[in-house]
């Protein structure tokens, strides 16, 4: 059966398809629909870890057990996952293990742009590269018998253009793999000094064989043009090259990429007269082609940040572009990303703005927004569950220098189950002056709304045990906490007030629902009227001052070329009130929807 398929669907059929029967991963784009569509066959047991690395740790156990298994993930998760990555690959798998890495280049929605190929060179395990959706469902059946063979987990390299491009998948039937015994082995699965040397040596020896295998390897071809020009690329830099060169070039493909085959490589090299290799990021292949005694130009022509577009490519090689009609700067309104109508960190960092003497130290979700126009309302962002333990250091260092300033850490609900509880007991343990605030928006919101081990339910739709925030914060030692709801500007105003002043650790939890999550029956009991109005302007009242403004919420509207008042678009109001609040002239109040 044909179907058109994004990457990410077309990952979640192969490893469907390869007989997988466990899965876990933390959600991030542009990976998080993998573990979404595999959750769909019952078959596989799926789930959201807290985090990457208990994601990859829980593989490795799965595999051990003698079960195929797939750990899923963004670029910068396979950070949080390097620890059991590394000695995952001495220990080896008993049933095959992949672990898919989404890599970012142009950082869409990332911090950073790292480029993972380094992590299988610097971990000794085999990495595969699709190009499309097709080769991604098949690639990865492949991935899981390479790992059984070559006895290590599996590095698969998708990037965002893969993962959310479509394109026709052949889709076939479930192979039932017969499940491996488990031997009980602890030189093999303990790797205790006396052992690891010998497991180390076990990893070389099989990546010595697994060079012979890449020269071999269906997904390394050579597609020759008879052309003087010859390309070396892997992933999507193959497709956009062959969309522009189509077959004025020869190129050599590359989708198993580590080890690279050296010998397919010089074979090809010998096949034309100029070598380019087009890669995004890091100058890998290249650096490898050029210590192999081969000239190729590589990132003394192509930029080493960014996608390698097909217009880009154009440029370089052809000194050809596009004509591209530009934007008349004049014509266009300035709309930067914002926090949706109705969202419950609107309150807080309304209410942290005012206190221009605070230093916030935020983390990774939707309320990093809380640092731009028109908050202003933060200082650092490094990474997941940095906010709360960056604040203690700045608290630290600030007690070191005699700075009054105080520190505020602003964390998420889902970032505090997956790296913040361990900062917090780093505040705990060593006795920080520092206000912390979770973000209890009841749900994983900047990825798409996946659920978290706070939520009740898991990724099979199972009703589970939900973490209660405040108790976990008082396990962890914090005697001073509060629970606040967020749109009630005084409570959050006071409680702000009171974890900055009061000296320790303090933790305000703001707990109300996304605006656009799609609220459960226990959401309804507990927020019964949660959005069950909505606001208007009374326009004799409303004076032009446009302090409601200042509340950044995107269902406000002034009209400044008739009547110089604030409106309200109803339509996208959900009544959270919190510009109502904030109105000097009460020229704002409540009505019941649909009124």
């Amino acid at each position: 059966m044909k179907k058109l398929m994004t990457g990410n669907e077309a990952a979640a059929q192969g490893a469907w398809e390869a007989g997988v029967k466990f899965a876990a991963g933390y959600p991030g784009t542009p990976s998080t629909e993998i573990l979404e569509n595999l959750s769909k066959h019952k078959e596989v047991h799926s789930e959201w870890a807290p985090n990457e690395k208990t994601a990859v740790e829980s593989v490795s156990g799965a595999s051990l057990a003698g079960v195929r298994s797939l750990a899923t993930m963004k670029h910068v998760g396979l950070n949080v996952a390097a620890d059991p990555l590394f000695t995952f690959a001495y220990t080896g798998v008993n049933g095959g293990a992949v672990i898919i890495t989404a890599d970012e280049p142009g950082m869409f929605s990332s911090q950073n742009e790292q480029d993972n190929r380094n992590y299988a060179r610097a971990a000794h395990i085999i990495m595969l590269e699709p190009s499309n959706s097709h080769e991604t469902k098949e690639m990865l059946k492949d991935a899981f018998e390479l790992s059984e063979k070559y006895d290590m987990p599996v590095l698969f390299r998708m990037t965002t253009r893969v993962c959310h491009s479509k394109s026709i998948v052949d889709c076939d039937e479930r192979i039932e793999v017969k499940d491996k015994e488990y031997v009980k082995d602890p030189a093999k699965h303990i790797p205790l000094p006396a052992f690891a040397g010998k497991l180390q040596q076990k990893l070389f020896k099989n990546m010595d064989e697994a060079v012979e295998e890449s020269n071999n390897s269906k997904w390394n071809i050579i597609e020759d043009n008879n052309s003087d020009i010859g390309i070396i690329a892997s992933g999507i830099a193959y497709e956009h090259a062959k969309e522009v060169l189509g077959d004025k070039a020869s190129y050599l493909k590359i989708g198993m990429s580590y080890p690279l085959p050296e010998k397919k490589i010089k074979e090809f090299a010998k096949l034309v007269d100029k070598l380019y290799v087009i890669e995004e990021n890091d100058p890998i292949m290249e650096t490898e082609i050029k210590a192999m005694g081969i000239d190729v130009i590589g990132k003394d022509l192509f930029p080493q940040a960014g996608e390698m577009l097909p217009n880009l490519i154009r440029e370089k090689l052809l000194d050809e572009s596009f004509e591209v009609q530009e934007p008349e700067d004049d014509k266009l309104i300035n709309r930067p990303p914002s926090l949706c109508a109705g969202c419950p960190h609107r309150g807080l960092f309304y209410t942290l703005s005012k206190d221009k003497d605070l230093v916030i130290y935020s983390d990774i979700g939707c309320y990093t927004l809380g640092a731009t126009a028109p908050y202003n309302a933060g200082d650092a962002v490094l990474c997941m569950g940095a906010s709360i333990s960056g604040a203690h250091g700045m608290a630290k260092g600030f007690e070191k220098t005699g700075n009054p300033k105080k520190v505020v850490g602003v964390i998420g609900d889902s970032t505090f189950f997956h790296s913040g509880m361990t900062s917090l007991l780093d505040v705990v343990y060593n006795n920080s002056d520092v206000c912390l605030v979770i973000l209890d928006n009841r749900i994983t919101g900047m990825t798409g709304h996946q659920e978290n081990p706070g939520t009740g339910f898991n990724l099979m739709g199972e009703v589970a045990p939900t973490a209660d925030i405040e108790n976990i914060v008082k396990a962890l030692g914090v005697e001073n906490v509060r629970t606040v709801n967020p749109n009630n500007l005084e409570e959050t105003s006071e409680a702000i007030k009171w974890g900055t002043e009061t000296e320790g650790p303090t933790v305000v939890i703001t707990r109300w629902p996304c605006a656009l999550k799609r609220f459960s029956q226990e959401d309804i009991e507990e927020f019964p009227e949660m959005y069950s109005v909505k606001c208007q302007v009374d326009t004799d009242k409303c004076v032009g001052c446009k302090l409601c403004l200042k509340s950044g919420c995107p269902a406000l509207a002034f009209n400044s070329t008739v009547e110089n008042k604030s409106g309200i678009l109803e339509e996208n109001c959900l009544g959270c009130q919190v510009c109502l609040q904030i109105c000097p002239m009460n020229a704002i109040s409540v009505v019941e929807k649909g009124v």
